[in-house]
């Protein structure tokens, strides 16, 4: 039997490079600065939940696996350790895993993460109504097979480098489905509820309408996480 922990992240500006100072700008145009830094306190909490899950596990031979990546080795930390000093929660954690005696993994294939990427700087650049409604109608159509692609190769990675009895720990976000093609002796240990995750997200923007609910998800995010692994 393998294991791999699941981490359904929430991706912080510092995680999204040079787009970074966009996201941030139109999230601040589309929630407003209060409800901006209400999230972002969110997102903080729920990455500190996290790392004292990851605290309590045995880090040496773990294999990490993480959203983006396309690299590992010595190429794998220069990318993790820039993007940490970028600010990003999530590689500050594979850093401190990595250190403990975790190995890096290389996750993803680079010109599907770059085709996804692309699009994404085309959408936040957009420099009018018209320019980025096209930019959007881009990226949708080519969005669902992107993350299909993305998840097939995901999931061969897991599936070729963790060894039997191994253990994994997967950081990938929400929309992805890997976990449904993964091999039968794989036994996924689900860090939060990924649907719940996804939830929060989709009423970030609509949270006015079902504000107890928000508070719910929000509440859960930043909560413990029970280890069942040592």
């Amino acid at each position: 039997m393998r294991t791999l922990i699941y981490v359904p992240i929430i991706h912080t500006s510092a995680d999204l490079g040079s787009l970074s100072k966009e996201v941030t700008e139109r999230g601040i145009a589309s929630l407003g600065e209060d409800l901006w830094r209400r999230h972002q306190e969110t997102v903080a909490g729920f990455w500190r939940s996290v790392r004292n899950y990851c605290d309590r596990l045995n880090a040496r031979g773990m294999k990490i696996y993480q959203d983006g990546m396309i690299a590992e080795g010595d190429i794998g930390r220069r990318i993790a350790e820039d993007t940490a000093k970028a600010g990003s929660l999530n590689y500050q954690l594979v850093l401190e895993l990595l250190d403990r005696g975790a190995s890096l993994v290389k996750s993803e294939d680079f010109g599907l993460v770059k085709q996804e990427y692309d699009r994404l700087i085309a959408v936040a650049r957009a420099k009018s109504t018209g320019a980025k409604l096209v930019a959007v109608a881009r990226y949708k159509l080519v969005k669902g097979f992107l993350l299909r692609k993305r998840d097939a190769f995901i999931t061969e990675r897991i599936g070729a480098t963790l060894e039997s009895g191994g253990t994994g720990i997967l950081f990938l976000g929400a929309l992805h489905q890997v976990g449904k093609w993964l091999a039968a002796d794989i036994h996924i240990e689900e860090t939060k509820d990924r649907q719940r995750v996804r939830d929060y997200q989709k009423l970030l923007v609509h949270c006015s309408k079902r504000p107890q609910r928000f508070e719910e998800l929000g509440g859960y995010l930043v909560a413990p996480i029970a280890c069942r692994l040592s």
